[in-house]
């Protein structure tokens, strides 16, 4: 499969979007629409324009559906949305999980970038992949999803023209896939029959989700997930640090029995556990220093071979004035 992941890859850079076909057995779909039924007819219709006065939307699917948890952990889909998104981030997290009913006479929806919603620098790194899954066949004339292709080439352009955009049609089975940077919105509903589709999105680890994942599913639900699935929802740190619970991965509360009084242990990339373990013996430090070769240079280095004797924090204080001194020479 490996060489289909990397041709959809290369198509979702290029496109902003792809398609896989076929990715899972259309009764798949069948059974978790069938589940979701119930849940579908008693959910209101939503408020607002943005999420559609005649569309229906829910969320928290991994317990309302058996059946979600192989199409959110589906092999292929993951390594194309990690190709996409791990050049910023060490891990994937899931951003969301939702069901949307479109129904008979709704409008086409704002066009926008689901990037958008956090307010980093746009342009060069990738915040989101989503990924749609039909529940129903999805036509122009039903409220297909509306795409523009190439348009994450172009992010500072809100808005491009209706005519350019294209929907995909896809049924059952197969996985519709577009970046967070791409324009795209639902379609304007005018069948006689409700659309119907599930969005899986993944984000940057380190991102704040759209669906906060640690309340949807918390400890007691969790638990009972695999450990990459809890994982994926937030029971993981993002090295160095980010997201513990007394100084330790998140995923101790999802034991039996957990402990009141835990340790801080570290969680750092590789390159800092090295740089924190050539520094224990108090002669060694890691960063810039200037070795008399004209240029800084970045590693580790004895204090002792440099002829520098200090002790303690003054190890740190000399360290930092060779640093001021060399950058305050270099050039600007």
């Amino acid at each position: 499969m490996s060489a289909a992941v990397d041709r959809h890859a290369a198509i979702l850079a290029r496109e902003g979007w792809c398609v896989l076909g076929r990715a899972i057995e259309p009764t798949v779909l069948a059974d978790i629409e069938a589940e979701l039924g119930p849940r579908f007819a008693a959910t209101p219709l939503c408020q607002g324009s943005f999420y559609g006065v005649r569309t229906k939307r829910f969320g928290s699917l991994l317990t309302r559906a058996r059946g979600i948890e192989q199409i959110v952990m589906h092999p292929p889909v993951l390594e194309i949305v990690e190709q996409m998104l791990l050049p910023w981030c060490e891990r994937i997290a899931l951003n969301l999980t939702q069901a949307i009913e479109i129904h008979p006479g709704a409008l086409p929806q704002l066009p926008h970038r689901d990037q958008d919603m956090w307010q980093g620098p746009k342009g060069s790194p990738e915040y989101l992949v989503n990924v749609m899954w039909p529940l129903t066949a999805f036509t122009r004339e039903n409220g297909g999803t509306r795409l523009w292709t190439g348009s994450h080439f172009d992010q500072d352009i809100p808005v491009l023209p209706e005519e350019d955009a294209v929907v995909p049609s896809v049924v059952p089975g197969d996985a519709l896939i577009f970046l967070g940077s791409t324009l795209h919105g639902g379609g304007g509903n005018a069948s006689t029959a409700s659309r119907r589709g599930i969005v899986i999105s993944y984000c940057l680890g380190w991102l704040k989700p759209f669906e906060l994942q640690w309340l949807v599913y918390p400890p007691q639900v969790a638990r009972h997930f695999s450990p990459g699935l809890a994982a994926l929802v937030g029971y993981a740190q993002h090295r160095p640090n980010l997201g513990n619970v007394e100084g330790q991965c998140p995923s101790v509360l999802l034991g039996d029995h957990v402990l009141d009084h835990l340790p801080a242990i570290d969680a750092l990339r590789p390159d800092q556990a090295e740089a924190a373990a050539l520094d224990r013996d108090g002669d060694t430090l890691f960063g810039l220093a200037d070795l008399g070769f004209g240029t800084p240079e970045l590693g580790s280095f004895s204090l002792s071979e440099m002829g520098i004797s200090v002790i303690g924090s003054q190890i740190i204080y000399v360290f930092s004035l060779i640093l001021a001194d060399i950058m305050a020479d270099q050039p600007t």
